[in-house]
């Protein structure tokens, strides 16, 4: 009895919650792409070079919908198909620049629809609404992540390609860093190879597949720089992160570091959260117009590590 208690208080909430997401997509999800084909345009989005396949089963598609949503999109110039180099059986999806602009389009409406649904709550109400949400992704990205292997391990020969691959393509299709952006972490990288005393680099692997890397440099003998933070958007919300930075902070405790900072662009929100959640602080600001063309802000991070977490 107890536990149908809790089913229907469940089916309770996913009503409600039904019907707050049914008024948010039809103001944002007109024709001619709702709901499903906005999913797909966007899982391409991130999973740049994947299968049909790929997509159809990560989103839950109905194989013959699926079908004639790709013939579709490839008609009208919003994707387009390459055969895969390891299977020529496959082809591989990418979004076309006129592909990219619905993408950002999206991005734009479902932006404005989530800020015209939260605008009535304080700051507080809304931390504790974003908290909540957070949690029931982290309950069921548990559960997701008992059928993956993940590990984090020091890196090895090849990794480090892999890694600025990694920023190289995140930083461009999500912020449009550029070429540049991906020139400095391979520099930045490169000079770590060549003296990493006092410092180490770990990548997070998914089934034998890197989807993250963090590193730390030694910057004095008390000192040390947090570098190459990065995490596959497809993988968040699985503890990856999380795993990441204590595996990196532990490092400096036991090198006996006794400060630790980072730099970082203020549009990261994802990065600034999870920075916050370890105590790091705000400490200095400059600006940055070499990656995208238009003025960033950069940021620098300070921890603590004498005062503990």
């Amino acid at each position: 009895m107890e536990t149908m208690h809790y089913v229907e208080k469940i089916r309770q909430f996913n009503r409600y919650y039904a019907n707050v997401l049914g008024k948010i997509d039809q103001e944002i999800y007109n024709q001619p792409f709702p709901l499903t084909e906005a999913r797909v345009i966007t899982e391409i989005h991130y999973r740049n070079g994947c299968t049909a396949t790929e997509v159809r089963e990560n989103l839950g598609i109905d194989r013959g919908y699926m079908s004639r949503i790709v013939q579709r999109f490839e008609s009208e110039n919003i994707i387009v198909k390459k055969q895969s180099p390891r299977d020529k059986r496959q082809h591989l999806l990418y979004l076309t620049e006129y592909g990219e602009k619905i993408y950002n389009e999206l991005v734009e409406h479902a932006n404005y629809g989530v800020d015209k649904m939260i605008q009535r709550l304080s700051k507080s109400e809304l931390a504790k609404l974003v908290s909540s949400m957070e949690t029931i992704q982290s309950i069921y990205s548990k559960d997701r992540s008992t059928h993956s292997e993940v590990s984090i391990r020091t890196f090895q020969p090849g990794d480090v390609g892999y890694v600025a691959y990694l920023h190289g393509r995140l930083y461009d299709q999500t912020y449009k860093f550029g070429r540049m952006f991906e020139y400095y972490v391979m520099k930045g990288l490169s000079e770590f190879m060549i003296n990493t005393e006092g410092g180490e680099l770990w990548v997070a692997e998914v089934n034998g597949e890197i989807v993250g890397s963090i590193a730390i440099t030694k910057s004095t003998e008390t000192v040390a720089q947090l570098r190459w933070f990065i995490l596959d958007e497809n993988y968040q919300g699985r503890g990856i992160g999380k795993n990441l930075m204590e595996t990196a902070i532990n490092f400096c405790k036991e090198q006996n570091y006794q400060h630790l900072f980072l730099w970082m662009v203020s549009t990261l929100d994802k990065a600034r959260y999870l920075y916050q959640k370890y105590n790091f602080t705000i400490t200095e600001e400059k600006p940055n117009e070499e990656w995208t063309g238009t003025k960033l802000i950069e940021e620098r991070w300070d921890l603590d590590l004498l005062n503990g977490l």
